[in-house]
């Protein structure tokens, strides 16, 4: 469920009041783990309400962050060209292949890992498995789809910079994490992008996709044992000349102060910006009740933040705050947008409302709300076979225990005033803030400049983040 529609559903459920039932814990059908003799990790949940099966492979050491320097989007153009063509097989050939089955195959990169899913009919199984296995173990990265797709990826770059809204992430990003790894854009950038060769592909995908790396999770209309033998058979014998190191990624440091990165867009209308801080990482022990939190001052439609900004000023169409938990701590960002002339006021708007998260926090009420908000849209998340695999898949690369889903309400429900009074003071910047706005710099610059004396210019035509 996209967070638009979790946004919408969260307040309908809130409008009924405290008349809800208390929704029953959320558990994890059982599941059986196994790992092959070449050191790949198989995990299997019998499901047999739709005739469906679900995958995801994931490359534990593949993630953005070991894009060689000045290469950053070698992991993506990686993984998007798997499908590209095998030793078997062109890419019209495997479409047609997919297509013949009604089934599904992509590949996402993160900044941790890269995983691959796919969906196909349980009677199909045999068929699907054997073309996925040939597409991870096969690719042959043609020349003519790596040098299509590298011209797709550098204009769809550029593409992305004619609005603000699809590329302020990007700078605020690359802003606040300054030397770490975790600036550097996943997709690449006009520049890295360019200097990507198809050697350089090839060599990526033999040093970083490995068995004793992955992680293969299939969830669906099978019983384990034969799903293993099936698995076995495909992949047992795959084998690579070393395994892959797993990246080395250092505490990222949180901005002390308020710097400010102004992107010049001189056509804007609109100014588009993000505000925050260093947050936390995936295995932080406050993350449930960070959620809990954050679901009131900026994760629903009804939140502080947007309560302000949209609903009371009418300053914006929406605005909201988030966590992006990975393996070190990610971003916490407030964003949103505004006509250029109210810039300041969003803004000043903006840290008014922080303020007042830290003086006034929240009462049992306001935590009641939100516990029934996460509550009554939490089992959404995992209806579906391909929702059980990619949360199956989390628990792997994150070393999470099943608890995690498990105990989940459990959390939830445990979060009180005085846990929130903490929360807000340890993980909601109030003083030391990162600022990255995008917008026509020669309308928003005046307003800016109060917000920090750190401000960084740059052009959204100059290549880069």
């Amino acid at each position: 469920m996209n967070s638009l529609k979790k946004m919408f559903l969260g307040a309908a459920l809130l409008a009924i009041g405290h008349t809800l039932v208390a929704a029953p814990s959320v558990k994890l059908p059982p599941y059986k783990k196994a790992q092959l003799k070449n050191g790949m990790t198989v995990v299997m949940m019998e499901q047999h309400k739709v005739p469906l099966v679900s995958l995801q492979m994931s490359f534990k050491s593949a993630g953005s962050t070991s894009d060689p320097t000045g290469k950053e989007g070698l992991a993506n153009i990686t993984g998007d060209l798997l499908c590209k063509g095998t030793k078997k097989h062109s890419a019209l050939q495997i479409s047609q292949a997919l297509d013949s089955v009604g089934a599904e195959f992509g590949c996402y990169t993160g900044l941790d890992f890269t995983s691959c899913t796919a969906e196909f009919m349980a009677k199909d199984t045999a068929k699907c498995l054997d073309l996925v296995a040939e597409l991870l173990m096969q690719p042959t990265f043609p020349d003519d789809e790596f040098a299509k797709l590298q011209t797709q990826s550098i204009d769809a770059i550029r593409s992305a910079k004619d609005s603000a809204r699809g590329v302020v992430g990007r700078y605020f990003t690359s802003f606040l994490f300054g030397g770490h790894p975790y600036a550097r854009p996943s997709g690449g950038d006009e520049r890295s992008l360019a200097s990507i060769t198809r050697a350089d592909v090839a060599n990526y995908y033999a040093s970083m996709y490995t068995p004793d790396s992955a992680v293969l999770v299939v969830v669906g209309d099978f019983k384990p044992a034969d799903m293993e033998k099936m698995v076995t058979q495909r992949f047992g014998g795959w084998k690579a000349a070393a395994g892959a190191k797993p990246i080395d990624l250092p505490k990222p440091a949180k901005v002390e102060g308020q710097k400010l990165l102004l992107v010049d867009k001189p056509d804007a209308t609109q100014t588009y910006f993000v505000v925050g801080n260093v947050g936390v990482a995936r295995d932080n022990p406050d993350r449930v009740a960070i959620e809990v939190v954050n679901t009131l001052f900026g994760g629903r439609f009804t939140s502080m933040i947007n309560t302000a900004l949209r609903i009371k000023s009418g300053l914006t169409y929406g605005a909201g705050s988030g966590f992006s938990m990975n393996k070190v701590a990610g971003p916490f960002v407030i964003s949103s947008f505004t006509p250029n002339a109210s810039t300041g006021r969003a803004l000043d708007l903006t840290l008014e409302t922080l303020k007042e998260l830290h003086q006034n926090g929240f009462t049992e009420e306001d935590l009641a709300s939100a516990k029934a908000y996460i509550k009554g849209t939490y089992p959404t998340t995992l209806e579906t076979s391909a929702q059980l695999a990619a949360r199956l898949s989390m628990l792997q690369l994150f070393d999470l225990p099943d608890s995690d889903v498990n105990d989940y309400y459990t959390k939830v429900d445990a979060v009180t005033e005085a846990d929130a009074k903490r929360i807000i003071a340890d993980h909601y910047p109030l003083n030391n803030l990162c600022f990255t706005l995008v917008g026509k710099a020669e309308e928003i610059r005046p307003m800016a400049e109060k917000f920090a004396k750190e401000i960084k210019n740059k052009s959204i035509s100059e290549p880069g983040f």
